[in-house]
This record gives C-alpha cells, structure tokens and sequence, in this order.
C-alpha cells in the first residue's frame, strides 16, 4: 500500500516533511550567515500609521500558496451537497463546532500547563502590535505589555501564549488543500470531498475571523480585529475569486480536459514552494530559539498530533454512528483531522509577525502533516470492512 501512496503523490507531496526539514536548516543558516536578509525583505511592507501590517514578499508567497488550492474548486459541486446532507453535516459540526475547542483545550493543557516548565515560565515573545494601535509604554493588554524591542513598541508576551495562539489558528482552518489527497488516497468519494472543500472555503470566510477573535481573546493573546479580517481577505477571498474567475475562462477557453491534466499538472509544485520559500524566511528569524531549545518543536508537535487523531477518531466514529458508506466516511474524518496550514500561517505572520513563535507553531503543523496524515490514510484502507460501500452505478 505504501508504494500505490507514494505513486499518486508528486514528489513536494511525498516528501514535504522533508522538504520543511530542510527549510528549517536552510532558515537557521541564514538567520546565522546572514541575518539581515530575511529582516530587509520583511520591512519591504504595507504601512498603516506607521505600522507594518502587510509584508509584501510573504503576501506574494502567501497568496502563491492559495491559489492553486483554490482553482481547483468547482463550486458548481456545492449545489450537489443536499443530496448527501448526512456527510457535508457531520464535517461541518467537526471543523466548526467540536475541533477549534478541543485543539484550544489540548494545547493549553500541554503548552500552558504541562509543557510550560520546559518550554520556560519567564520565557518571553515579541509580537506585533495591531495596525494603528499606539499604546503607552508599559500598558497591559491581555497577557501582553508593551515595550520597546529593536526600536519598534512591541508586545511583549509569554512565550508559550504565543506558542498557543498558533495552535488556535491551525485548529480554525480546516483543510482545503492537502485533503484532496488523503480522501484519494483512502479510496473516499472524490465528488464529497471536493463539494467539502468548496463548502468549508466558503465558511471559513464568515466563520474564521470570528472564532479566531473569540479564542485568541479568551487566550489573552491580543486581538487586531482589522489585521485578522485583512487576513482572510487577502489570504482567503482573494485567491478564492482568483481561483474562481480564471477557472471559469480557462475551462470556457481550453475546456476542462487541458484544465485538468495540462494546467494543474504545471501548477502543481507552486503551491509547496512558494510555503517552503516562506518557511526559510520564518526559520531565518527563529534559528536562536530553536538551537538554544532543539526540544520546542516537539512540545508544540505532541499536542497538534494528539488533537489530529483525536478529531479522526471522534469523526471517523460519529460517520459510522450515522451509517455513512466508507467513500462518504474516509474523506469525512480526513478533512476534520488535517489543518489548512497555509491559511494559518498567513494569519499568524499577518497578526504577530514572521517571527513571532505564534508563526512558528503553525509550521509544525505542516512538519507532522504528511506523515500523520499518511498514518491515518493507512488505518482507513485497513478498517474499511467497518463501514458499506456504495453501489457503483
């Protein structure tokens, strides 16, 4: 099975964690080499009162890394979506209604509690302050105060705070991207899923800045209202429309067949290398952390791997509760269990900065993606006999 897997994945896919390894290394040697590389690019921004809010080399990577998600949706298939109501429900409640709470109760548990010791009580973070905001030397606001750090007023906050809003932001964005992959790979309905990812697209631009705002507040992490809505409508409905209109005129001008197998086919590696273009950059600012702490990442990874499985189990128990085939069941759970990284990347580097440790929790999210996400591929194909199968016409 392993080998079939391997088959249907390009090479950015088959091996992103290798890929993001490599980033890593290749972010820290430059932070190390020469650290005024990735500090020149991210002052090369959008300004609002004096604040930098909109990087613009990681706004270009971030949208790159959206788009060819979002051209792959049909959203004709959304209207197919009431004859299965069972299904779209069920992932809708998951993403929605069960997953960003748990994800929050986890990585507290484990970051602000467990882990706390270890990743250093009085260790501290740095964090952007919200577009316009001019706040007083020494003010409080939430669990942050602001200071003066590298000649900018910063909020300065606990490390592991900060640590933990990135988990909230990977446990609000439900996969649009990746998951066309698992839900093939398990053998799922190929049509669910993709009528899913529209629906969840659509959704995360009501339902994203709000939860994102609620949680991030209840966390005491600051909350930049105008950042956070800038953010989905840049890093989400921009390259939905994108995605939308030139799908529209490529498929009216060279028809569906050259979209599918000659466009996509090009676009396929852009999307991944315009993230690894952006996980060197993010690396480049939090080599010190890392080498001083080598262990950071896996205190951050035990909790986001434990939240995974445990929205797959509760998903994939629920589809059987409902009676659902397994092609509706498979791709079901896989959607709820994998994150859209790209998304909650993009917001945390809009938010708090690109090297803001918010920032670099979202990008453990993609390192233990693939291989988790391989894992859970494998024990649907194995379970299969648990669920019906749909009659082929």
């Amino acid at each position: 099975m392993s080998e079939k897997v391997d088959r249907n994945m390009s090479i950015f896919e088959r091996y992103l964690t290798v890929w993001v390894i490599a980033c890593i290394g290749a972010g820290i040697l430059l932070g190390k080499m020469a650290p005024g590389v990735a500090k020149a690019l991210d002052s090369l921004a959008i300004y609002v009162n004096g604040a930098p809010v909109v990087s613009i080399p990681i706004a270009i990577c971030l949208f790159f890394m959206m788009y060819p998600i979002m051209v792959k949706i049909d959203f004709a298939e959304v209207i197919k979506a009431g004859k299965s109501p069972k299904p779209v429900g069920l992932t809708l409640i998951v993403n929605w209604a069960v997953k960003p709470f748990t994800m929050y109760a986890i990585a507290f548990f484990f970051l602000g509690v467990l882990f706390k010791g270890l990743i250093g009580t009085e260790a501290v973070d740095f964090v952007k302050l919200p577009p316009g905001a001019d706040w007083a030397l020494g003010s409080t606001h939430g669990a942050g105060t602001v200071i003066m750090h590298g000649g900018l007023k910063m909020l300065q906050v606990p490390l592991w705070r900060s640590y933990f809003a990135g988990c909230i932001l990977l446990g609000i964005a439900p996969c649009t991207a990746m998951v066309l992959v698992w839900g093939f790979l398990s053998k799922g309905n190929d049509g669910h899923t993709l009528v899913i990812v529209a629906i969840n697209s659509l959704t995360m631009l009501l339902l994203y800045g709000v939860l994102g705002g609620f949680l991030l507040g209840v966390g005491r992490m600051p909350v930049p209202w105008e950042a956070l809505l800038l953010s989905i409508a840049i890093y989400v409905a921009s390259p939905l429309a994108a995605g939308y209109y030139s799908r529209r005129w490529i498929v009216s001008h060279k028809g569906i067949k050259w979209f599918n197998e000659k466009f996509l086919h090009v676009l396929t590696p852009v999307s991944i290398t315009a993230l690894l273009a952006t996980l060197v950059l993010l690396f480049s600012f939090k080599g010190e952390i890392i080498l001083a702490q080598p262990l950071t990442i896996l205190w951050i990874a035990i909790p986001l791997f434990i939240q995974t499985v445990f929205i797959f189990a509760i998903t994939y128990w629920m589809a059987k509760k409902l009676r659902l085939s397994y092609e509706d069941a498979a791709p079901s759970a896989m959607i709820g269990a994998s994150n859209h990284f790209e998304v909650a990347i993009a917001t945390a580097t809009m938010l708090f900065g690109l090297s803001s440790g918010a920032a670099l929790a979202t990008v453990v999210g993609v390192l233990i993606e693939v291989p988790v996400m391989l894992m859970l591929v494998r024990f649907c194909l194995r379970t299969q006999d648990w669920f019906e199968h749909e009659k082929l016409d």
